[in-house]
């Protein structure tokens, strides 16, 4: 195989090794919306929050208003919480549990280490590959940071902060990506483009900007990945600016699952 080819093939390799992973997104059981307050876990009816596998009654979990809370496990020792020391998710036995945000919404996740999902998923169908849709974008920091609300699959939006753009032209469409998510050195963006019609995830496809510099980042379409809402219904996904509904087919990258 070609440098190129080899380089995809250990991405890929990472790619579902993340995915399949125990914080990966194959093995979610549930996502709840919890308010400040107290709230019981278990596969028991009586339960407020009732779960498909486990114990009758797994604990109790608290939630204070200053996003600090407590889990009271049936069995074991009680977990403090705390969103701004960064103790919002922790492990019980089999269950990887968090507290996530979406403005001022907070959200119970729950993943089972014992799911059988992880380990059935399939390879993921790809277009093929494509050298020539690994470009070098020029990365322009933006005279005064701007603002922008999205939404997502919920009809939730958000408010998200943007500071560079990446500029790039793709068979011959001059393109302007903002990275809407991610971190100065892995940028995200949320792109969609014809494809979406019929052989790619019909709301949205991710990819992460590489090799940041100054001036530059590498946005590799073949690279470009199906989001957590193509593989469970308990994931929030956010949906692409209107300036990344492109009018071409980009065919490279993960298709529909």
């Amino acid at each position: 195989m070609t440098d190129f080819e080899n380089a995809q093939a250990a991405w890929t390799d990472l790619r579902m090794k993340n995915l399949t992973a125990e914080n990966g997104w194959l093995n979610l059981i549930g996502r709840w919306w919890i308010t400040p307050g107290t709230v019981t876990l278990g596969t028991a009816a009586t339960n407020d929050i009732q779960l498909e596998v486990g114990p009758e009654t797994l604990g109790r979990l608290t939630l204070n208003a200053d996003d600090t809370g407590l889990f009271e496990p049936t069995d074991g020792d009680a977990v403090p919480l705390d969103r701004a020391a960064g103790t919002f998710s922790w492990r019980h036995g089999r269950f990887l549990m968090e507290i996530t945000a979406l403005n001022d919404l907070r959200a119970l996740r729950i993943r089972d280490a014992e799911s059988p999902a992880p380990a059935q998923r399939g390879p993921i169908p790809t277009f093929p590959l494509d050298p020539a849709l690994r470009i070098t974008a020029r990365w322009e920091k933006l005279a005064e940071p701007m603002t922008i609300t999205l939404d997502n699959m919920i009809g939730i939006a958000s408010r998200v902060p943007v500071t560079h753009v990446a500029k790039l032209t793709v068979q011959g469409h001059e393109m302007t990506l903002l990275p809407t998510y991610g971190t100065a050195t892995r940028p995200q963006f949320v792109i969609r483009d014809l494809t979406s019609l019929d052989d790619t995830y019909a709301h949205m496809r991710f990819i992460f900007g590489e090799d940041v510099t100054e001036d530059s980042v590498v946005i590799d379409f073949n690279r470009a990945i199906n989001p957590p809402c193509a593989f469970t219904k308990h994931a929030v996904c956010p949906l692409p600016p209107r300036e990344h509904l492109f009018p071409v087919r980009i065919e490279a990258g993960e298709k529909r699952i």
